[in-house]
């Protein structure tokens, strides 16, 4: 319970704290964009890094020397906690966009840091609305920011690996950019399933080898998002022995 509440208590103290760097930040994007986005982005990375220290999630990273350091990606990534959100934002290199849902968009304070770090908000029952997001973050991805989206549409109640949505995989076949296959096991020992509870877990985080949309034939390259989804719960079944 102690750790649940110094976790809630950090984050409220953080977007209260945080108001005045909203400024600092426009007047540092007014001279130089880039690295007004790498400092918000690091700002929000370095707090969620805390939330996991204090969460007491123990992770181990493998695999982070497969994401390219001169292109935008498109990281894709099984979603089974609240946790991944939070290590996924604190590991990925900035500047990443997320792909979240739109019930975010209104928490106050929390909503200024997404909307200043690229994050869009799906509806999930407006497929128009959807779209043009979609083609939003390709716009993103060609401008040099990479983005991260859960295609399952939500987190898994059983730990196991929905569907995934195809449409999601419109930003990397639309732009080319690489696919970075991420897997997240163990999260859901972190918090949903003790809830309200937060409980010290060894979590094993993957960035798989990028999987280059142009380079798929056949079945692969129609049915991506399977493809995808079948890379990533192959390498679950691996990081599974490591927990």
């Amino acid at each position: 319970m102690i750790r649940s509440i110094l976790a809630f208590t950090f984050v409220f103290v953080f977007l209260i704290v945080s108001i005045p760097i909203w400024l600092i930040l426009l007047l540092i994007g007014l001279l130089n964009k880039n690295l007004r986005d790498k400092l918000a982005y690091n700002i929000v990375a370095w707090a969620l890094g805390v939330v996991a220290f204090i969460a007491g999630a123990k992770y181990e990273v493998q695999g982070y020397e497969n994401i390219p350091k001169d292109k935008a990606v498109l990281f894709i990534g099984n979603h089974q906690s609240f946790f991944d959100v939070v290590l996924a934002y604190h590991l990925c290199p900035a500047v990443t966009g997320f792909m979240s849902k739109q019930t975010f968009a209104k928490v106050p304070l929390l909503n200024v840091w997404m909307y200043m770090n690229y994050c869009l908000f799906l509806t999930r029952t407006d497929p128009r609305k959807d779209l043009k997001l979609i083609i939003k973050a390709q716009e993103f991805i060609k401008s040099g920011i990479s983005m991260f989206i859960f295609p399952e549409g939500t987190r898994s109640k059983t730990g196991e690996v929905a569907e995934f949505h195809e449409a999601s995989f419109k930003i990397a076949t639309k732009t080319g950019c690489p696919i970075i296959p991420v897997c997240f096991t163990n999260t859901r020992e972190v918090f949903e399933t003790h809830l309200p509870f937060l409980k010290k877990t060894k979590v094993v985080v993957t960035f798989c080898p990028p999987v280059n949309p142009t380079e798929l034939e056949g079945e692969n390259k129609k049915r991506i998002g399977a493809y995808v989804r079948s890379i990533i719960t192959t390498q679950l079944e691996d990081d599974a022995k490591l927990i």
